[in-house]
C-alpha cells in the first residue's frame, strides 16, 4: 500500500464498518487539524514555559532543581482525581454535542465545577498538612528536603484554582473548542514565568526568593488560569454558558454519568500515580545529581507528549461526538487520522532529539557531567518518542468513547507493576543506574501500545453507551 494510501480516509474503515458518507481526505484532516492545532500549540507552548522555568530554577544549582522537580509526582497524586474526573467530563459532553443536546452538556459543566471545587478544597488541606513527610517519601535527601517542602506547601494552594480551570477546559476541548483553552493556558503560563523571572533570583527589584519564589508564580498563574477559564463560560454567546442564577444544586443522573467514565479513570490515575511515584523514588535513590540528570530529560519527553496530546485532545472530542452522532465509522477514522498525524510528529521529534540534546541538557545547568548523563537519557527518548506518541492517540480514542476501564487496566499492567517492577530489576539486579530505569520506559510504553492498538481494531469500544 502506498503512502496516499496510508493517508487516504477511504481506507481507513473496515466496508463492513461503514454506515454512510466518509468524508473526504481535505475535509476530514481539516477538521482534525482544526481542533488538534490549538492544543498542540497550548500544550507546547506550556511546555516550553515551563522549561524556562525549570532552567531559572536550575541556575540555583541542582540541589534546588531537584527540589522542584521532585514535587512533581507528589503534586500529580493530589491531581489525579481530577484528570479523572475531566476524562468524564469530556466524554460526557461531546457525546451531548454529537446529540444536540446543549442544554445537557451545560449542566455537565456545572456539576463539574462543583464536584471539582468541593474535591480541590479537601486535597488542599490534606497537601498542606502532609508536605514534609510526602517529600520524605519521595526521596527528598537532607539537602532538598526543606526546599521541596516549601515548595510543596505553597503550590497545594494552587489546587482549587488549577481544578477549576482544568474541568472547564476539559468541557471547552469536548465540544471542540481548544482555542479558549489555548488562550487561557498560555496566558497563564506566561505570567508563570515572568513571575519566575523576577521572584527566583531577584530581577527588576524583586525580591530573591529562590524556590519558593517559584513556587508563588505557579500559584499566581493557576488563580490567572481559574479566572479566564471562567471568563470563558459567562459570556452570553457560550456554547457552554453558565451563570450565577443556573441550578448549582446536584444533579444526581448527570453526576452518575460522569462518574460511569470518571469512575474507571479514578483507577487509572491510581494506577499511573502508584507507578510513576514509585519510579521517581527509585531515580531519586541514585542521588542528587542522578535525578537531576533524570529531570533534564524528562523536559523534554514532557516536550515529545504535548504534541502528541494536543493531537489525542481532537481525536477524543472527535470520537465522542461521532458515537454521539451515530456515526461509530466516522469516529475509527478520526482515531486512524490522529495516528497518522502523531507519527509525522514523532519523525521531526525524534530528528530534533538526537541533535540537540547536548544544547537542551546545558540550556538547565551548567554542569558537564550531569548534562552527559542527560544527553545519553536523550538517545534513549528518541525510541520511546514514536511508541509513546502512537499510543497516546489510542488511549485518547478509548476515552472519548468512554472505555475507560480497558484503559485503567492497561495502566495497570504497564505502569502500576511492570515499570516499577523491571526498574529495580535493572537498576539495582542488573547495576544499569540511571540507563536501565530509562530503558524499563521502552518497555513500558510498548505494552501499552500493544494492548491500546489491540482494543482499538477490535473497535468494540464504539459499541459503549453513556
Amino acid at each position: 500500500m502506498g503512502i496516499k494510501n496510508i493517508f487516504s480516509t477511504k481506507n481507513m474503515v473496515k466496508e463492513s464498518f461503514i454506515i454512510g458518507d466518509i468524508p473526504s481526505n481535505q475535509k476530514a484532516y481539516g477538521t482534525c487539524l482544526r481542533i488538534a492545532l490549538p492544543s498542540v500549540i497550548e500544550l507546547v507552548s506550556m511546555s516550553i514555559i515551563m522549561m524556562f522555568s525549570t532552567a531559572m530554577v536550575g541556575n540555583l544549582g541542582s540541589e534546588a532543581l531537584t527540589a522542584v522537580g521532585l514535587v512533581s509526582q507528589p503534586r500529580m497524586v493530589f491531581t489525579s482525581l481530577f484528570f479523572a474526573l475531566n476524562v468524564g467530563v469530556t466524554a460526557v459532553v461531546s457525546r451531548r454535542r454529537g446529540q444536540g443536546d446543549q442544554r445537557s452538556a451545560r449542566i455537565c459543566l456545572r456539576q463539574a465545577i462543583l464536584l471539582a471545587f468541593l474535591i480541590s478544597i479537601v486535597m488542599t488541606i490534606l497537601a498542606v498538612i502532609s508536605a514534609r513527610p510526602m517529600m520524605q517519601f519521595a526521596g527528598a535527601q537532607w539537602d532538598t528536603i526543606d526546599p521541596a517542602t516549601s515548595y510543596f506547601r505553597i503550590v497545594s494552594f494552587a489546587l482549587p484554582f488549577n481544578a477549576l480551570s482544568m474541568t472547564i477546559s476539559a468541557a471547552q476541548r469536548g465540544i471542540g473548542n481548544t482555542r479558549v483553552t489555548m488562550v487561557v493556558n498560555i496566558w497563564a503560563n506566561i505570567v508563570n514565568v515572568v513571575l519566575h523571572f523576577l521572584l527566583v533570583e531577584g530581577n527588576l527589584g524583586f525580591p530573591a526568593l529562590g524556590v519558593d519564589g517559584a513556587a508563588i508564580a505557579v500559584l499566581v498563574s493557576g488563580i490567572v488560569g481559574a479566572l479566564l477559564a471562567i471568563g470563558s463560560v459567562l459570556s452570553k454567546d457560550a456554547y457552554l454558558k453558565v451563570s450565577w442564577k443556573d441550578r448549582w444544586y446536584p444533579n444526581l443522573p448527570m453526576i452518575k454519568s460522569i462518574s460511569k467514565i470518571g469512575g474507571n479513570s479514578i483507577f487509572e490515575q491510581l494506577c499511573l500515580r502508584i507507578g510513576f511515584f514509585g519510579y521517581a523514588i527509585i531515580i531519586a535513590s541514585l542521588g542528587t545529581d542522578a535525578f537531576a540528570a533524570h529531570n533534564i530529560a524528562m523536559q523534554m519527553m514532557h516536550l515529545s507528549f504535548t504534541f502528541a496530546d494536543g493531537i489525542a485532545v481532537a481525536a477524543t472530542g472527535l470520537v465522542g461526538q461521532q458515537l454521539g452522532a451515530g456515526r461509530p465509522d466516522i469516529s475509527i477514522m478520526y482515531g486512524k487520522i490522529g495516528q497518522r498525524l502523531a507519527f509525522i510528529a514523532s519523525v521531526f521529534l525524534v530528528i530534533f532529539t538526537i541533535t540537540t540534546r547536548y544544547w537542551f541538557s546545558g540550556i538547565f545547568l551548567d554542569d558537564q557531567h550531569i548534562i552527559e548523563e542527560s544527553a545519553r537519557l536523550l538517545l534513549i527518548l528518541a525510541i520511546i518518542i514514536p511508541i509513546q506518541t502512537s499510543q497516546l492517540i489510542l488511549a485518547g480514542c478509548l476515552r472519548g468513547a468512554g472505555d475507560t476501564k480497558f484503559v485503567a487496566f492497561t495502566m495497570l499492567l504497564s505502569v502500576a507493576l511492570a515499570r516499577p517492577l523491571i526498574s529495580l530489576l535493572l537498576v539495582f539486579g542488573f547495576n544499569m543506574g540511571l540507563t536501565g530505569a530509562w530503558y524499563t520506559m521502552i518497555i513500558d510504553q510498548g505494552i501499552r501500545l500493544v494492548m491500546l492498538y489491540g482494543r482499538f481494531v477490535k473497535g468494540k469500544w464504539t459499541e459503549i453507551k453513556i
